[in-house]
């Protein structure tokens, strides 16, 4: 059986391409500068920060980050099979990684259409202008994240296909950042204050 290989001690070939980790740090970059400033705004108003937090549904956030992980638990093996060249059976991963996605975001819209049936909106408080922001950037890139994953398969199961493992691997990477950037949003708006 043929493998892929990749030289990952080449510092410029990192998994997925270094244009992609320069991405991925700028993200982590941004979101970790937004959630500095909501623990900051958090300490100076902690009473609004405390009351707003409680009423967030932590299992609907508890419940979204095991969707994620689980997608990215299929992502990786994915990428995994490709190397292997068992190209059919990593689509079927793919497409169980975008299935996690969409749970997601169905779960996400549940708790959106809650929210803005009571009232609560983007100017409600401090609180929740930075839950509004940073959740809405989040979803926006799990929808940039499942649109690149659908791309990624189904070029890589077209006919003569020239979809490369540093295709497969930068489409994982987005993938799991947007895990990542979750692991760092729902303790911080779900389980603080």
């Amino acid at each position: 059986m043929n493998t892929i290989k990749i030289n990952y001690k080449n510092i410029y070939y990192p998994p997925g391409g270094i244009l992609m980790w320069i991405i991925i740090f700028l993200e982590l970059i941004t979101f970790g500068m937004a959630l500095v400033a909501f623990v900051y705004y958090g300490n100076e108003n902690p009473t609004v920060f405390h009351q707003s937090r409680m009423e967030l549904n932590t299992v609907f956030g508890a419940v979204n980050t095991v969707f994620l992980l689980t997608s990215g638990f299929f992502m990786a093996n994915a990428v995994h099979l490709f190397k292997e060249n068992v190209v059919q059976k990593s689509s079927v991963y793919f497409k169980l990684a975008m299935l996690g996605g969409f749970l997601f975001l169905a779960l996400k819209s549940v708790e959106y259409y809650h929210k803005i049936e009571i009232g609560i909106s983007l100017d409600t408080n401090m609180f929740y202008t930075f839950y509004w922001l940073l959740t809405g950037f989040h979803v926006i890139h799990v929808i940039i994240g499942l649109v690149i994953l659908g791309w990624t398969n189904y070029g890589m199961m077209k006919k003569d296909s020239d979809s490369t493992l540093e295709d497969i691997e930068a489409s994982a990477a987005f993938w799991h950042m947007c895990d990542l950037i979750w692991l760092l949003l729902f303790p911080v708006l779900y389980l603080f204050f």
